[in-house]
Formats: structure tokens, C-alpha cells, sequence
């Protein structure tokens, strides 16, 4: 007989939270991390001439050097540079082009900045959020920050590895702290990478030394840094073993750089290769990360009130063990904006706590526009309304990422595809030949793109700065790798022109130039291009920024009609050119003799 009594049934858990797979993520990454490592274009002539050229030099004999890597002041490591030289050297046994070992370091380096991402995200998952764990996977998958930092040859990039690493370890607090770990990923990137991106460890350890200050753990929380700084030291002990044996003498790098930077004196330092305004990071983050770095922003506000007012949990951490996630990214970004000299790669040491900062403070908006109690007034907006207004923000941000990438990327990848002509030149290919470069210089992607014995040279132009040297390469010295060694001649640290640098144009086999419609020719800048004395061998589109609106600047415009004229991109030619037969008097140019450059020997 039924009673009408109906039995009570268990209330049913919430579903799970989503968590992508380690492998899907991990594939994510590298998939993104690899089309720039395959497009990218080099954005920064410093990573051409301050780590390509000397990687050159050590696997194929010679290559181009800047004063930094003089003996006489030494403030760049050659340990950082024997790191990828083994795998390039194994490469090269393979008989490829040098092509080929210039874009397969580059995906060795995509593949490793993706699985440091990919340990960071598993470790926010865990720790703080799952759902935190895939914004922090959306922003370093989809942003132009990460596309260009990820495969980069640089120290800063290196150090953004490092920071990952580090503060994977001291986030994840599972089976007891990780310090020694972390201060060994921040003491490497610190040491091989760039010495300022120690400073990124400094909320860390604040917030060590307080928790040992309440708990009465100072003896265990000091055998702990104990452990990280003895790894540290270790690791410097390399370093300095290395750089000896190419500078053949005892140099501390970390502290060359450092005293050059924050010590050099009168008209010495960053500041003499130029300036930018206090707002250049803002601009340049927007550019970068759109709507993600306002968020980076707006977190510790957010964080705030959410602990004052909403008194809403976001995080399996509380507010006091959030805040040392968070610090970080405000930490570096007040240091930079306030040195005068500032460029983009500087920031690359922060992008991850920029990636979890966003994705922290996007959480803690979902969480409050998501609620669905309905004494309040968000909370009486339907579910299917809401995602209807998130939906389109966050996919207009990543549009919009993914047009500046695709403008980066179509705008200006002709220094990286111009070279395949010379590949098939079969008059270059084994002999020594000589391919100039006048007021593009800059754009010098490699010398990993010449062929062997093809040595890049440098023609007068109108830059009047510091241009890079060649390693010695003579052969009657005892030892290996000499030319690390041999003082090079007119190299000094103010930026000053040395004319020794500069070889005349009727000694240039091959000669690279731009020509732009809206650009006038100099004396010192001929219109080397539209010369009937050089044919063109290769030439691609390369965007004209003087003449190019800001919009098709900034993202991807399509060369379609009904685009109006004003947002449309304006083109010139990035070329490479061969010189013509002709007798030496045919030779217009400047006279090398009134420049005072010397013949070649």
C-alpha cells in the first residue's frame, strides 16, 4: 500500500569542473608557440646581433659581434649562448641549410616555453581554480605578447621561462614549500638570462619570511633559501667557468650587466641608445594583450573588494596567499616605466604573472556577473543574456589578437623569405661573397640565412650609431674559439660611430635594400633598388609605416576594394640585389676614400 510518503533522495553533487587535459593543453601551446616560431618576424635587432651572430660564430666559425662581447666589457654570457649552440651544432650534423637550424632552434624553443605553460597551468588549476587554469591557457595560446616572446632568442624570453618556473614552484605547496626550487628557476633566469628579473622573486620571499616570523619556522624556512642559494651559486659557478674560457679571463656577467646599466656614468648606459615616454608599456601591453592587461591591472582593486564587500571566494587560497601571485606583474611594470630607456622585450620576464593576474581578475568578474541570487540585480538577468554579452567581448579580444599577429606577421616577414634566392645562387653557394646592408641594417634577420662563407657587411648610411664588428677568425693562435678572446678594434660603450665598420659598395657582391613609395633617396641612402647597376634577385612586400594609416598599422586590413583608402596598408620592396658587372669608375656613389673606410684586405 503506498503510504504517499515519497523518500528522500541524496542531493546530488555539482558537477566537476572543467579541466583540459595536461596533453591537450600542453598541444595547444606548442601549436600556437610553433607558427611563430615558423612566421615570427625578428622584432628586436639586438636578438640578431647580440645572440644569433655569436651562435653563428661558435657552430659555423664566424659571425658578426657587438662591443658587448668584447673582452674589455664583457656583459654578455657565453654560457647562455653554449646552450643553444649544442643543439644547433646537431643540427647542422644533420647536412641541412643553416635555414633549417635557424627555424628548428626556434621550435626547440616553442616547445619548451609551451611546457613550462603547461606546468603553470596545471599547478593554477589545482591550486587556485581550474577555470582560472584556462583563461591563464587562453591568454598564452592567443595573444600577440606570447607569440612573439615565446620562440624569441633572448635572455628576456629565457627569463620568462624561468618565471614560470619559479612560480609554479612556489605556488604549488603540495607534500610541503618548494622554495629551493623556485629560487633556482629565478636564480637561472636571473644569471644566464638577464640579472633583473631576480627582482620578480621579491613577493615571494616577503611573504616566506612572514609566514616564518608567525609560525616560528625561521630555521626550516632558512634551510630552505639555504638549498635555493647553494643551486644558485652552483649554477654561477658554470657561468663563470664558461665565460672564462672564451673571454680568457674571470668575468661575473650578471654584475658587468647590472653595473653597466644602473652604473655606466656620463653618457653611458641604456639611456644613450634611446628614450620613450612613462605611458610606452601602457600602449605597448594594449597592443599586446587588449582587454587582458587591463585586467592584469585591475585585479589587486577587484581582489579588494571582493575580500570587503562581495565577500565571494573565487580561489581555493585566500586573499593573503593571493596577493603574492599577484604583486609581480605591478612590481616590474612600476621598475620599467620608471627607467627612461624602455623596450618591448622588457616586459617578456612578466607575461606569465600578467596571464594570471587576467585570468584571476576574469574569474572574479565572472564569478560576481555569473551569481545567481536574486535579491540582486545581476542576478535577476537570465544565464542565456549574459553569455551573450561575455561571449563577444572575449571573442573580439582574441580577434583582435590574432589580426595584430596576422598584420605583424604579413607586414613585415620579408627579411626572413628573401634569402631563399640566395640559397640557389650557385655562384654564392661555397665561396666567400659579400652581402651588404645599408640603412637596413636592423633588418639583418641572421647571417644563419646566408650561405656558407657568405659574411655579412655593412655600406654608410645615414645612422651615425655603433655598428657590430665580425669575430676575429684567423687560425695561428693556440686555442678554440679565439676569436671570444681577441680583443676586437673599434668598439666602445657610448655608441659612438666607428668608420672601421663600413666597407665600400663596389666591394659588395649582393646588397639588400628597401625602397618605399613616399621615402626620398639621400646621398648616404641611394635608391640602390631603382639602380640599373644592381638587379633584383628576391623582393617582397614590406609595409610602409610613414605612409600607412594607424589602424592597418596596428592590426590586419585586407587589400580588398571596398576598404577605404586611407585604412588601407601602403607597400614598398625589401629586396636583395645583385650587383652587375661593371668597371670601378662606373661607380657613382659616395667616394670610400672621403668616408675614410678602408678596401677590403
Amino acid at each position: 500500500m503506498d503510504s504517499g510518503i515519497k523518500p528522500k533522495t541524496k542531493a546530488q553533487p555539482p558537477p566537476p569542473p572543467f579541466i583540459l587535459p595536461l596533453n591537450i593543453a600542453f598541444y595547444v601551446c606548442l601549436i600556437s608557440h610553433l607558427l611563430a616560431a615558423s612566421n615570427a618576424p625578428i622584432q628586436d635587432c639586438d636578438e640578431t646581433f647580440n645572440y644569433w651572430e655569436p651562435l653563428h660564430y661558435l657552430t659555423h666559425g664566424y659571425g658578426l659581434q657587438t662591443w658587448e662581447y668584447s673582452p674589455e666589457y664583457s656583459i654578455r654570457s657565453w654560457a647562455y649562448i653554449v646552450i643553444h649552440a649544442v643543439p644547433t651544432k646537431l643540427a647542422s650534423f644533420l647536412g641541412k641549410s643553416k635555414t633549417w637550424e635557424f627555424f628548428l632552434l626556434r621550435c626547440l624553443l616553442a616547445s619548451v616555453c609551451a611546457a613550462t605553460e603547461t606546468r603553470l597551468y596545471a599547478t593554477i588549476s589545482r591550486t587556485l581554480n581550474p577555470r582560472i587554469g584556462i583563461f591563464y591557457l587562453l591568454i598564452v595560446a592567443f595573444t600577440p605578447g606570447f607569440f612573439y616572446a615565446s620562440a624569441a632568442f633572448l635572455p628576456s624570453s629565457f627569463a620568462m621561462y624561468t618565471s614560470t618556473l619559479g612560480l609554479t614552484a612556489f605556488m604549488d605547496w603540495r607534500y610541503g614549500p618548494k622554495t629551493g626550487a623556485a629560487i633556482m628557476w629565478f636564480g637561472i633566469g636571473a644569471l644566464l638570462g638577464w640579472p633583473f628579473a631576480g627582482a620578480l622573486i621579491t613577493p615571494f620571499v616577503v611573504e616566506d619570511w612572514v609566514l616564518a616570523y608567525y609560525s616560528g619556522a625561521f630555521f626550516e624556512t632558512f634551510k630552505r633559501y639555504l638549498d635555493g642559494i647553494a643551486r644558485c651559486l652552483l649554477v654561477l659557478a658554470v657561468q663563470v667557468s664558461v665565460d672564462a674560457f672564451f673571454y680568457h679571463k674571470l668575468v661575473v656577467v650578471p654584475w658587468n650587466i647590472v653595473a653597466y646599466n644602473v652604473f655606466g656614468g656620463k653618457d653611458r648606459g641604456p639611456e644613450i641608445f634611446g628614450t620613450e615616454a612613462w605611458h610606452f608599456y601602457v600602449r605597448n601591453l594594449l597592443l599586446n594583450f587588449n582587454l587582458w592587461s587591463i585586467l592584469a591591472m585591475a585585479v589587486a582593486p577587484l581582489l579588494v573588494i571582493q575580500a570587503l564587500f562581495v565577500r565571494q571566494k573565487t580561489t581555493k587560497q585566500t586573499l593573503l596567499r593571493t596577493i603574492p601571485f599577484v604583486i609581480p606583474f605591478y612590481l616590474w611594470f612600476a621598475i620599467f616605466t620608471l627607467q627612461p630607456h624602455k623596450e618591448e622585450r622588457f616586459m617578456f620576464p612578466a607575461y606569465p604573472f600578467l596571464a594570471l593576474n587576467a585570468a584571476i581578475a576574469f574569474e572574479i568578474f565572472l564569478s560576481w556577473f555569473g551569481t545567481s541570487d536574486t535579491k540582486t540585480l545581476v542576478g535577476k538577468i537570465p544565464p542565456q543574456v549574459k553569455a551573450a554579452l561575455i561571449l563577444p567581448i572575449v571573442l573580439a579580444s582574441i580577434n583582435i589578437g590574432l589580426l595584430r599577429i596576422v598584420g605583424t606577421v604579413t607586414n613585415y616577414r620579408a627579411p626572413l623569405r628573401i634569402y631563399d634566392a640566395l640559397q640557389n645562387q650557385s655562384e654564392v653557394v661555397g665561396s666567400s661573397k659579400t652581402v651588404c646592408f645599408g640603412k637596413d641594417w636592423y633588418r639583418f634577420p641572421t647571417s644563419f640565412f646566408l650561405p656558407d662563407g657568405a659574411h655579412a657587411k655593412f655600406v654608410k648610411s645615414e645612422f651615425n650609431g655603433l655598428l657590430p664588428g665580425e669575430f676575429y677568425e684567423g687560425r695561428e693562435e693556440s686555442g678554440m674559439f679565439h676569436g671570444a678572446w681577441v680583443v676586437p678594434p673599434g668598439m666602445n660603450d657610448r655608441n659612438e660611430e666607428d668608420l672601421g665598420k663600413y666597407v665600400d659598395v663596389r666591394h659588395c657582391d649582393f646588397l639588400v635594400d628597401s625602397t618605399f613609395p613616399n621615402t626620398s633617396p639621400t646621398e648616404l641612402e641611394p635608391a640602390y633598388a631603382l639602380d640599373d647597376r644592381w638587379e633584383k634577385v628576391s623582393c617582397e612586400p614590406f609595409l610602409d609605416n610613414a605612409a600607412t594609416s594607424l589602424l592597418a598599422r596596428t592590426i590586419w586590413i585586407p587589400d580588398i576594394e571596398f576598404i577605404p583608402q586611407r585604412h588601407r596598408r601602403v607597400w614598398g620592396e625589401h629586396c636583395l640585389l645583385r650587383r652587375k658587372p661593371q668597371p670601378k669608375s662606373s661607380f657613382g656613389y659616395l667616394p670610400h676614400e672621403k668616408l675614410g673606410i678602408n678596401e677590403l684586405p
